[in-house]
């Protein structure tokens, strides 16, 4: 006898019913609609790359998180855990004909094989934005900008969250001032990513195992007290560049925004909930060397990585589980075999009119019609029986307001 096929879908994966599509797709719109607001070009690439091109990033253990595989050709390939470094391939391979800077955002569904826990999962789909081959600190504007557009896009607000900015280059400066070496500070970086994941103690045990000694130990923790960033030109332009735009408010110093990806070299950025009950939100920042580390020539560039998972979560909680579930479209029913003609030719006019038409695809009785109607979330209703189609008049029913308009069949 057969073994029975589990029903649940693989672990760490997700399932989408039409009830999470409201929710993806109110998360996906704003995404689009913030990008085009901000005039980023949308690309795509197919899911799969090359291992090595994965491996190449550095800073996390990519080995052990990648799903890869040897196709049949034996080719060493993955499925991407993110899209930066296809982006940067992209980038590089038309880098003499593309004219700079770009600004591209895509869509993208990653996959990454660790440890779930709340707000993340082994799939989920993140919005990237960047800008390649700008220098300016406007580039930052304009991707934050674009992020914090779209979380307004959803309903939320700078007091349901912030993004926490600081500088790496900032950070590098002052522990240079510290007497802190230059070749040490990627192993500073990395030990102090990881604070809030686990206690001081164990950081200033990774510090030490990095070449600091007890002095240098004491003086990093020392610059994570650091509140203010008027020694920074680069952040007070964008703090006063957010001003002008219109998204100060959303904006928040923090020195402790790291980024464990060894590539950023600059501005970087996380995104939180103010009460702090999830994940980051996003994250992103400048990383000006990663082209060249897969053979590309030198340019900078910005940009930002937005899951769907936490700000899904976010949107349940602060607007209630309901949010999603906009009424819209005409739903259209008959009572009798008999009128199922009529209804149809009524749906196929509403629809070249441009609505969105959900026709009864059996007779009915009205109440329980309208009681589909009103859980299938139309914001109209339009049930026929013998004596409307009779009369060539129907009446469309207003499903929140409970209004009734006639309407005509011929």
């Amino acid at each position: 006898m057969a073994e029975k096929i589990s029903f649940e879908a693989p672990r760490g994966m997700r399932d989408f019913y039409p009830e999470d599509m409201l929710w993806r797709n109110k998360v996906f719109d704003a995404f689009r609609a913030a990008g085009e607001a901000a005039g980023f070009e949308p690309y795509d690439s197919c899911v799969v790359e090359s291992y090595e091109l994965l491996a190449r990033k550095a800073g996390e253990e990519v080995g052990e998180q990648i799903y890869h595989f040897f196709d049949k050709s034996e080719r060493h390939i993955a499925l991407r855990a993110e899209m930066t470094p296809t982006l940067a391939r992209m980038v590089a391979q038309r880098q003499k004909e593309l004219s700079f800077p770009i600004k591209w955002t895509t869509i993208a569904q990653c996959f990454r094989y660790e440890r779930m826990t709340k707000g993340r999962k082994r799939e989920h789909y993140q919005w990237n934005v960047d800008i390649i081959g700008e220098d300016s600190i406007l580039a930052e504007v304009e991707v934050i900008g674009a992020a914090c557009d779209a979380l307004r896009r959803m309903g939320l607000t700078s007091a349901d969250f912030k993004v926490h900015v600081s500088s790496r280059k900032f950070l590098g400066e002052l522990l240079a001032k510290s007497g802190i070496a230059a070749d040490k500070h990627a192993q500073v970086f990395l030990a102090l990513d990881k604070r809030g994941k686990m206690p001081d103690s164990e950081i200033a045990a990774m510090l030490r195992d990095g070449g600091l000694s007890d002095a240098e130990v004491e003086a990093t923790f020392g610059i994570m007290e650091t509140k203010s960033y008027e020694a920074c030109p680069e952040l007070v332009e964008l703090f006063r560049l957010a001003g002008i735009a219109g998204f100060a408010d959303c904006l928040e110093f923090d020195i402790g925004v790291i980024r464990g990806l060894s590539y950023y070299t600059g501005v970087v950025f996380e995104c939180f909930d103010t009460k702090g009950e999830f994940r980051a939100i996003f994250g992103g920042g400048r990383y000006d060397n990663l082209l060249t580390t897969i053979g590309g020539e030198p340019t900078s560039a910005v940009g930002l990585g937005f899951g769907d998972v936490v700000v899904t979560e976010l949107l349940k909680s602060r607007l209630g589980a309901d949010a999603a579930k906009a009424k819209k479209g005409i739903a259209v029913g008959f009572m009798f075999p008999e009128q199922r003609d009529a209804a149809v030719a009524l749906a196929a006019k509403l629809r070249r009119e441009g609505e969105s038409v959900n026709l009864s695809l059996r007779s009915q009785k009205p109440k329980k019609f309208f009681s589909h109607a009103d859980s299938g979330g139309a914001a109209k209703a339009v049930f026929l029986g013998p004596d409307d189609v009779e009369k060539g008049v129907a009446r469309m029913k207003d499903m929140e307001t409970r209004e009734e308009k006639e309407i005509s069949l011929t």
